[in-house]
């Protein structure tokens, strides 16, 4: 299923603010939300505003490093939840073979992020993590509680 970075948002649960990345599917009024740590949260939200603060952190090294080898982000998927954990592959075209990554979400996110790469989540993850928009519409942005910080 096609899919998009829709916000990064902060929530508000027991154990204090955490951050959420909200993926918007298409054709689907439906998101599905990845709740990830702060710094995750600020590398996708910087690939997104494609901030420049000079030097390369880590995910503008590694997308670097990537193209410097000849390879590019094709793709990634998120692709299942195990024991609560949601696991992605990220897909890079080298110039010997197209390889898929296991990689975190929020690692894969961050570079899609930085390449407008496109997202795919599976069925059975929307299925299993889908939640009402709604419910995220009113959290504060990841930017704007950072700001205040």
């Amino acid at each position: 299923m096609n899919a998009a970075i829709d916000a990064v948002r902060v929530a508000g649960t027991r154990d204090g603010p955490v951050p959420v990345v909200v993926l918007s599917v298409a054709d689907a009024e439906d998101v599905v939300p990845i709740f990830i740590g702060f710094e995750e949260a600020m590398a996708i939200a910087r690939g997104l505003d494609a901030e420049d603060i000079g030097r390369p952190l880590t995910h503008d090294l590694l997308l670097d490093i990537v193209e410097e080898l000849g390879g590019r982000i094709t793709q990634v998927v998120v692709s299942a939840v195990e024991d609560g954990t949601y696991i992605a592959d990220l897909h890079v075209a080298t110039p010997r073979d197209d390889v898929v990554v296991d990689a975190r979400p929020s690692d894969s996110l961050a570079l899609a992020a930085r390449t407008n790469t496109p997202i795919e989540i599976s069925e059975a993850v929307f299925e299993d993590s889908r939640r009402d928009a709604g419910e995220f519409d009113e959290l504060d942005d990841i930017r704007e509680v950072t700001e205040h910080a």
